[in-house]
């Protein structure tokens, strides 16, 4: 593994491996390069060939292998991109059968919020009368009750577009598009006309719950009706403000789409600078892969650099070695200095943290930064630059502690009950920033293993107590941004280890005892993305390469010598590394619970490569 982890590192030391996921961002793609009249054919096609390679045999697209029949809205995000791209017409007997399968479903009127945003920007679905928040709660203060900084600052690189084209009820005209009226099921329409009386974004509770919210902010006396414009302004500084180096909005690929459209209905021609400047950046952000070009949500390089960097080290290779040499001096590059929206509830704290992309300046979280301090530690204790990188890093990650004892991704205490209770979708899961179990435990085990950290230390304490108050009854915790139970066991129990807790505390040995009833015959773990979407635990039927390196990792940490279940999993690793099948690409990374999720192609070697080592070093 080390050989061939060296070979892929790049010339500035990192590692750049694809963050795969469905095919909603090709989509996002194809529309802005129709959108925008850029002719860059090759670009289209790739796309255009890896969409068209995922539908399935009935003519669906799924977001995960095991999904039951598919998904409805992937499948009408990919039917209306194929159509637009021109390489697919309706006649075609693929699109036929997607076709089929969306009307079987309940049309384009069942589809998720994000599939009838992208239709309704090019005419294909009607703007509700209230969408999701009105732009006046951009001028209410962060101390208010609800504000927009309720809001987690990568919802709100969303939302702040969404407001202002919604607001504007913007359409693109395109004569080219195609027609999707016959996606409508239950209406009786004429092609091109679009029933907007009957169709609603959310049900009719819902919708008078956002109205009375868009009541209760026009009324306030000192947000008159006239500073509607100045709203849409502020929204749209706070888009431009936090442009990256690359063009892009915060590096994700999704909320740059929304901005460019946002843009476009605050009267930015096609060819403005800012336009042109995020369409480079989303290009930049394009891999290519065995089935097409992907668009990948967002570029994981120092991610996956810092776990790379620590994985080497861990496997025996010696810190002074160029590729670590390197790969440090890429990290220390990486480290941010400028103060980003986590101040705003964190307002005595410095900067110091990593973000995920490589273009990522201003918006760090805590996953990102123990992985660079994990991958510094060995250069901070002889290198002065490097040890001030560290207690940089160090400073601003105990400083991101929420006042529950847990640590969120990006943004302290921001949990508002108000905005997760919102009858928006998705609302209880991507709008807030709670403390979650994977990263809790996971800076657990960096600050035991690495920071010397114990069970006597208060920020320690308080995190421990947190994590054992989140623990199921069958022993498992739910992981927010790994699929699920089996990956936020996992970071749970290498925390409490780490610093400490004793192997046969009960928490601990109830955890120990759900993880081994969940291995494999053939040695392995495996769960399946249905898990994240049901909130309970689900057997893949399968095992995979990360879940079981997590589950061996656990145990392995739990264990004085290793356990028959342990010496299995190491074994399926070992022959896993020469595996090519659906379960080696099985995505294992969460993003939108029932929408995104993420096959991260450096995860295979990632994941075993450290469990290995963690047993070899212990069990020598």
């Amino acid at each position: 593994m080390q050989t061939s982890l060296q070979q892929l590192q790049a010339k500035d030391g990192s590692w750049r491996f694809c963050l795969e996921s469905g095919t909603l961002t090709d989509t996002h793609m194809i529309i802005l390069l129709r959108t925008l009249g850029i002719h860059d054919e090759e670009l289209m096609l790739g796309l255009a060939n890896r969409i068209a390679s995922k539908q399935q045999s009935n003519g669906a697209w799924k977001l995960y292998h095991d999904e039951p029949d598919g998904n409805l809205s992937a499948t009408i995000d990919s039917y209306y991109a194929l159509l637009l791209s021109g390489y697919l017409k309706k006649t075609d007997p693929r699109m036929d059968a997607a076709r089929n399968f969306i009307r079987h479903n309940g049309g384009l009127t069942a589809a998720n919020m994000l599939t009838k945003i992208s239709t309704a920007l090019t005419g294909q679905y009607p703007w509700p009368h209230h969408f999701i928040v009105p732009v006046e709660l951009s001028l209410l203060p962060a101390f208010f009750p609800l504000s927009f900084y309720d809001f987690v600052g990568y919802a709100r690189v969303h939302l702040a577009p969404m407001m202002i084209f919604a607001d504007r009820k913007y359409v693109y005209h395109n004569p080219a598009t195609p027609d999707l009226s016959d996606l409508y099921v239950g209406t009786s329409i004429s092609p091109g006309v679009y029933p907007h009386k009957q169709i609603e974004q959310f049900s009719k509770d819902a919708q008078g719950f956002l109205a009375s919210i868009h009541d209760y902010v026009r009324s306030l006396p000192f947000l008159p009706l006239q500073l509607r414009e100045v709203a849409l302004r502020r929204l749209e500084t706070y888009m431009l403000d936090r442009i990256e180096p690359d063009g892009t909005l915060y590096t994700y690929s999704t909320s740059t789409f929304f901005m460019i459209f946002a843009l476009l209905a605050q009267g930015y021609s096609p060819q403005h600078p800012h336009i042109a400047h995020a369409m480079q950046g989303l290009k930049s952000a394009v891999y290519p892969t065995e089935d097409g070009l992907h668009l990948q949500l967002a570029t994981s390089a120092v991610w996956d650099t810092a776990l790379i960097t620590y994985a080497l080290q861990l496997s025996g290779m010696d810190s002074s070695h160029p590729t670590l040499q390197n790969s440090t001096r890429y990290l220390l590059g990486k480290q941010q200095t400028l103060y980003g929206d986590w101040k705003i509830r964190n307002p005595r704290a410095k900067p110091g943290g990593w973000g995920f992309s490589d273009q990522n300046t201003m918006n760090p979280d805590i996953d990102d930064t123990t992985a660079a301090l994990r991958a510094i530690h060995v250069k901070s204790k002889t290198d002065p630059t490097t040890a001030s990188a560290w207690k940089r890093g160090m400073d601003w990650l105990l400083s991101m502690q929420n006042d529950d004892g847990g640590w969120p991704a990006f943004e302290k205490n921001t949990d508002s009950p108000i905005i997760r209770q919102l009858p928006i979708e998705g609302s209880d899961t991507v709008s807030t920033d709670p403390s979650s179990a994977d990263l809790t435990g996971r800076t657990l085990e960096f600050l035991g293993n690495y920071a010397g950290m114990r069970q006597t230390d208060p920020h320690v304490q308080k995190a421990t107590h947190w994590l054992r108050s989140q623990q199921r009854a069958d022993g498992s915790w739910y992981g927010r941004w790994g699929i699920a139970y089996l990956y936020g066991t996992w970071a749970a129990l290498t925390g409490m280890m780490a610093t400490g807790v004793p192997t046969d505390d009960p928490s601990v040995q109830k955890a120990v005892n759900w993880l081994m009833r969940q291995q494999n015959a053939d040695g392995g773990w495996g769960e399946s993305c249905k898990s994240d979407e049901k909130q309970a635990y689900v057997l893949l039927g399968a095992s995979t390469p990360s879940q079981t390196a997590w589950a061996v990792d656990a145990l392995v940490a739990v264990f004085p010598e290793p356990p028959p279940s342990v010496e299995r999993g190491v074994q399926y690793l070992l022959q896993s590394g020469q595996m090519q099948d659906w379960t080696t690409t099985y995505p294992t990374g969460g993003g939108r619970p029932g929408g995104i999720y993420f096959a991260y192609h450096s995860y295979r070697w990632i994941w075993p490569l450290l469990a290995i080592s963690h047993y070899q070093n212990k069990y020598g």
